[in-house]
């Protein structure tokens, strides 16, 4: 089922973890449909460059299984970890910040990855940057 022109839900409900059940609610959809539209914004202001979904959507038993909180946006479907081909993560970051997005946090994760949320329907965003690695979590400067 493609949830936008360039993203499936398959794509956005992967997980490595096969025997756990990652089906979303009709609310979780819902936000799933929000996300890809939004990375659909993304692609754009990265020129068209390809869009690589490391996770976005974990039920509660694949959440608990990869170690992450009950409190992660992925749990509720406005959340996914990207990579996008030929940029850094801080690249993305930098992308995404400035071309003033609505997203609800933008983290660069390690130099691996870049976390980027949208906030739950209704709420405003908090426009939260954020660097995450082996020192901890601090504010993207």
């Amino acid at each position: 089922m493609q949830l936008s022109k360039h993203f499936s839900l398959e794509e956005l409900t992967h997980t490595d973890h096969r025997t756990l059940d990652n089906t979303p609610t009709d609310a979780e959809l819902a936000n799933l449909v929000r996300l890809a539209e939004f990375l659909e914004v993304i692609k754009a202001i990265l020129g068209g460059k390809p869009i690589m979904i490391n996770s976005a959507f974990r039920s509660k038993a694949v959440n608990d299984a990869v170690g992450s909180k009950d409190t992660s946006q992925h749990r509720t479907g406005c959340a996914a970890d990207i990579r996008v081909p030929g940029m850094t993560p801080d690249e993305v970051v930098k992308a995404i910040r400035s071309a003033d997005l609505e997203f609800d946090q933008v983290i660069r994760e390690f130099d691996r990855w870049t976390h980027i949320s949208i906030p739950l329907e209704g709420v405003a965003p908090r426009k939260n940057a954020l660097i995450i690695d082996k020192t901890g979590t601090r504010t993207y400067a």
